[in-house]
């Protein structure tokens, strides 16, 4: 971001914790300056966790980390969990983790578990929520499936599905009460939050 001090700059810098470039994109529809610093935490579920908690402890684990390195900012840490009955699904990495996830999810209802964090270590701010998503997938067939990975490959994304891109043709329905949560940053709540945390929007 440029260093010029634009009219609406924040009072306090803004951080992203976090490489994810769906982040950075949501973040930067805001049109504030801010910052990205990756974040090291072991993102391996706890025994029996439920992803909800999953999601929860992940952004703010995320955030916690960053601000500790930067404690006059204001931070910004986030997770997405796909739940299928309560099992978490996460990013599948690679091409037959993606097959077997949307191959699990076809004709199923599963829940984007999706958390925000921010954190300011100097003003003592912290708050995290959570945005949970609903969606109603599709009767994939196999050739739907593979013909979809082989065109978006989303092997980063929980889930294996893209939903801004081609991967809302796998969908019948979302539910839900922000339109960004699934991507991977729910812009509302975050606005609310680094509005609290002392960061001027518009």
């Amino acid at each position: 971001m440029s260093s010029v001090i634009a009219p609406n700059a924040p009072l306090r810098q803004l951080i992203l914790a976090s490489t994810s470039l769906y982040r950075r994109e949501l973040l930067g529809r805001l049109r504030i300056p801010f910052e990205v610093a990756a974040p090291q935490v072991d993102e391996t579920p706890l025994p029996g966790e439920a992803p909800r908690s999953l999601a929860l402890r992940l952004a703010l684990a995320k955030a916690q980390a960053v601000a500790v390195q930067f404690p006059q900012a204001v931070v910004i840490g986030s997770d997405q969990v796909a739940d299928l009955d309560g099992q978490p699904l996460g990013k599948p990495g690679q091409h037959d983790r993606a097959v077997a996830q949307l191959q699990s999810m076809r004709g199923r209802v599963v829940i984007f578990q999706t958390a925000v964090s921010v954190v300011c270590q100097a003003s003592g701010f912290a708050d995290t929520q959570l945005a949970s998503v609903k969606v109603q997938f599709r009767e994939l067939s196999d050739a739907e499936i593979e013909a979809y990975l082989q065109a978006e490959e989303p092997y980063d994304c929980a889930g294996s599905a893209k939903s801004e891109g081609l991967g809302i043709a796998l969908l019948d329905q979302i539910d839900n009460d922000d339109p960004t949560a699934l991507v991977g940053l729910p812009l509302i709540r975050t606005c609310q939050m680094i509005r609290a945390a002392g960061v001027r929007i518009l």
